[in-house]
């Protein structure tokens, strides 16, 4: 039977087997509920528990989909333009592990963002490759790092033929998108695969308003955070890939090493039902979302103190194109930091945002958004402008933001050697010379400042001690004071 993007395979073989009122004598030790203590109970409700199922026949093997799950793949992958997608359940962070894995091995060279997220790092330490760093764009007005250009790649192609594949990010975290298409024109050129972190784009297929998503721009492999953006369960993501310069059967072994033997049913089926629900409606969804996020820019933009960036800066360095639903929104004008403003929202008018940095707030407007949400998200940016500004400082912030980035330290061991291989912890402050065994990067802009396996240098030190000195915020190492640091012993 030719399946239609109005069923969902995986959600009624599921539903079958709980109308069969079979008796469970397999896993989960609750069986459907009846085990489960009632706090818990009560929250998830009987109907949800009966669908938290193991690995049998009629509901198919994750690892060697023949039946339902299987269906909903291929379902997935008609929809999005694939040769083949799969259902992830451990994050767009298994998803990543997993591409790495199956494009780069031990000692193999792989090119990546320098502002790459911490699970593309991990996938590189799981793999044993050797990261080529490409330095983003960086606005210093907003404090952000943006995209990499077509030029950067080119040039840090050429200078290592040998690299397995071009890892590029897009859009990135604030929804800046780098000209995706002619990035895989120019790789494709020298025979590398391109793969991209898409966690934030699982909706730009859905209009013509968004930037490009990666399969239509001919990468060979990404992957997208379903849960992100669009309806699935948190930690449901999807991998897309054509074949070609993807050895499928390899793709299928690394995803199976990345993912659980017992695989969360509900999560599953939320990919299978978000799925149906974009085929079905993605494109009216999106395009309100679209239009919400742009009235709610435009609005915020009236505010004095306040500024939320658009399209306006399409076409600065490293911002080819731009995801509108990402709202971000530029504080420093009322004298707050990001965090400051994150803490007066979520306690004065119970409003979470997504994040903050030094100087930034950032909203997701989605498919779960009405006007109700982003008229009270207005009011309340507003009455804080008028309440809560106040004379700051920023010089010093401004210095850190400006001041020169450190040249781009040496690598010596691949980020797996140095963090499987011996380490002590040393004053950071008398570190130089010393190989990292940590990553260590201030946001903003988000840009690892050193890498496992990278030589420590005194210019290292003496910046890091600057964006310190102005409070800037540091992730990544053990000890988050930056007083000690781990290296190579």
């Amino acid at each position: 039977m030719r399946l239609r993007q109005t069923d969902t395979p995986l959600l009624a073989a599921m539903q079958h087997y709980v109308k069969e009122e079979v008796i469970p004598f397999h896993t989960p030790g609750h069986k459907q509920g009846k085990g489960m203590h009632h706090t818990l109970e009560r929250i998830i409700g009987r109907g949800t528990l009966a669908l938290d199922l193991a690995l049998m026949e009629e509901l198919d093997d994750f690892h060697e989909p023949y039946g339902c799950i299987k269906d909903a793949q291929e379902l997935a992958a008609q929809l999005y333009g694939a040769d083949h997608s799969f259902f992830v359940i451990n994050g767009t962070t298994g998803g990543i592990y997993a591409m790495i894995l199956a494009v780069a091995g031990p000692g193999e060279k792989i090119i990546v963002p320098r502002n790459a997220h911490r699970s593309i790092i991990g996938g590189i330490i799981l793999s044993g490759a050797i990261p080529i760093f490409m330095q983003p764009e960086v606005d210093n007005d907003l404090g952000l790092a943006m995209g990499v250009t077509p030029e950067t790649v080119e040039n840090t192609v050429l200078q290592h033929p040998d690299a397995k594949g071009v890892l590029i990010i897009n859009p990135n975290y604030y929804g800046v998108a780098v000209d995706l298409k002619k990035i895989v024109n120019l790789v494709h050129k020298h025979n590398m695969v391109v793969l991209v972190d898409e966690a934030h784009g699982p909706h730009l297929c859905f209009s013509n308003r968004l930037p490009i998503q990666a399969l239509d721009a001919g990468a060979d492999i990404c992957a997208q955070s379903t849960h992100k953006i669009i309806g699935a369960l948190t930690q449901c993501s999807l991998v897309h890939c054509r074949e070609g310069r993807i050895r499928v059967p390899h793709l299928k072994a690394m995803l199976q090493l990345t993912q659980s033997t017992s695989p969360n049913y509900i999560m599953l089926v939320s990919l299978d039902v978000a799925r149906m629900q974009m085929a079905l409606e993605g494109p009216k969804l999106i395009e309100r979302s679209i239009d919400l996020a742009n009235w709610t820019r435009q609005e915020i933009n009236k505010i004095p103190g306040l500024y939320c960036f658009g399209s306006e800066k399409k076409g600065d360095p490293g911002i080819f194109d731009l995801d509108p639903t990402k709202v971000t929104v530029t504080v420093k004008g009322l004298g707050l930091t990001g965090p400051e403003a994150e803490r007066i929202l979520r306690h004065q008018y119970k409003i979470q945002v997504e994040l903050s940095d030094l100087y930034n707030l950032l909203f997701l407007i989605t498919l779960g958004d009405r006007e109700q949400e982003v008229h009270l998200l207005v009011a309340a940016l507003r009455d804080m402008a008028e309440k809560y500004a106040k004379s700051y400082d920023f010089s010093l912030l401004e210095r850190c933001i400006n001041a020169p980035y450190p040249v781009a330290p040496q690598g010596v061991l691949s980020p797996r050697e140095a963090l499987f291989g011996n380490t002590c912890m040393v004053p950071f402050a008398h570190s130089a010379g010393m190989i990292c065994a940590e990553i260590v990067t201030f946001y903003p802009p988000g840009i690892p400042v050193v890498c496992p396996g990278e030589r420590i240098t005194q210019e290292i030190i003496d910046y890091c001690q600057l964006l310190q000195q102005s409070g800037m915020h540091v992730s990544g190492p053990e000890d988050y004071t930056l007083k000690t640091i781990k290296v190579v012993d």
